[in-house]
């Protein structure tokens, strides 16, 4: 299984597809609809049903269930999404493979003098006597989160091969998830008719998720006075020292670099000014719902407050709310997808390690649709870096979690 694993991943690699927050359309990038079609291709050698591809590149796929008449499953999705992130890297990757990885540093890129250096990155000495994929140093690997395209793609085919029990399965490839779940919410659910469904996103081997932030931002607009210095006094309204004003009313011990845990932030992630305008971007970001509205309230109180201090200046915010905490959409109800998830890695030997998520996943999205969406690990390690790496066991270990939950599914 190993190798299958690695021939799909590294032909949908070679498939450039970094999302870019600039364009200002969904999809982002063109090639994230040519890899969306590339996997539509594979998916009617496999012999799914409504296969389509949405003018946003969303590709849906239903694979019928094949269990015996007046037997019935849970109707189960999967989702995975497109891009790879923009970290300004290289869009284009250049996996290499180090065949049973004996422990040390390891050089990336020979002619830049790039390493994965074992005093910085100590995880990777865990997988010593495994076949890693690493970049060649100019670029993320995009295991973030094409292997987790290849989990699924894999697992259909081994089921189909296998004629294993199953029910209804659909899936859904996503374009846009690293600037702000954009596929996920441009998706049509009719065409994803599931009870619950998974996403495969991120992390080390027996990663859990099903609590991630609650997720918004806000950009704060102010227009000031220009004037000479000569005739100033007065006058002059600078924007810069008002964009300062309301970053100093700000918490300093709740930024990212002050915060871990389940513990939320406001993380001013952007300035822009000239001598007449100034613009503020602000992520907003907390498990607990309490907790990130107050967040919210705090930011608003404080731009009232500048409209007060500078009443020459003309001030906006807008705040916009991008994710929410999958932990909310979860009830004793239907929390039955997550004892699964966890029942399928005790039966493949895998421990468990539950995380309350740092970020969010599709299903952050999705979980408000009313289709409970936990998230399990894909394997690979040190995301959004030049060192980012994926041992070929961990990404086998997450697609035989996929299966046994195809199983278990089935058999329920």
């Amino acid at each position: 299984m190993k190798e299958k694993l690695l021939e799909r991943f590294l032909r949908y690699v070679a498939v450039t597809s970094q999302s870019n927050a600039k364009a200002g359309v969904v999809p982002s990038s063109e090639g994230q609809r040519r890899l969306a079609e590339l996997l539509a291709e594979e998916l009617r050698e496999l012999g799914l049903e409504k296969i389509e591809i949405s003018d946003k590149s969303v590709l849906t796929a239903h694979l019928p269930s094949n269990l015996p008449e007046g037997r019935k499953a849970a109707v189960v999705g999967w989702v995975a999404h497109l891009d790879t992130v923009d970290v300004a890297l290289s869009p284009d990757i250049h996996p290499q493979v180090i065949r049973n990885y004996r422990g040390g540093d390891i050089c990336l890129n020979a002619e830049k003098d790039i390493w994965l250096r074992t005093a910085d990155h100590p995880e990777v000495n865990d997988y010593i006597g495994d076949d890693l994929v690493v970049t060649d140093g100019t670029s993320v690997l995009g295991a973030d989160n094409k292997s987790a395209i290849a989990n699924v793609m894999t697992s259909l085919e081994t089921v189909i091969r296998e004629n294993r029990p199953h029910g209804d399965i659909y899936v859904a490839f996503v374009p846009d998830e690293e600037i702000g779940l954009l596929g996920a919410k441009a998706m049509d659910f009719t065409k994803f008719p599931v009870d619950y469904a998974y996403t495969i996103d991120c992390c080390a081997v027996g990663e859990v998720v099903y609590e991630t932030f609650n997720a918004g931002g806000a950009t704060l607009s102010i227009r000031g006075v220009t004037a000479h210095p000569m005739s100033s006094k007065g006058v002059l309204v600078n924007p810069a020292l008002i964009a300062t004003d309301f970053i100093n009313m700000l918490d300093r011990g709740s930024t990212p670099e002050c915060t871990e845990g389940t513990e939320g932030f406001v993380w001013v992630n952007g300035i822009q000014a000239t001598p007449a305008a100034a613009t503020v971007s602000v992520k907003i970001r907390d498990h607990n719902k309490a907790g990130y509205e107050a967040k919210k309230r705090l930011i608003a109180s404080a731009v009232e407050y500048l409209k007060v201090r500078h009443p020459k200046a003309k001030i906006e915010l807008k705040m916009s709310d991008v994710y929410g905490n999958i932990a909310d959409a979860i009830s004793d109800e239907n929390r039955g997808c997550i004892d699964l998830l966890y029942r399928s890695l005790e039966e493949t030997g895998v421990k468990a390690k539950t995380i309350a998520m740092r970020g969010g996943t599709d299903g952050s999205f999705i979980s408000t649709k009313g289709i409970p969406t936990p998230n399990y690990f894909t394997g690979g390690l040190n995301f959004h870096s030049h060192c980012e790496f994926l041992p070929l066991g961990a990404m086998e270990k997450s697609t035989l979690v996929t299966l046994k939950l195809i199983d278990l599914i089935a058999a329920a």
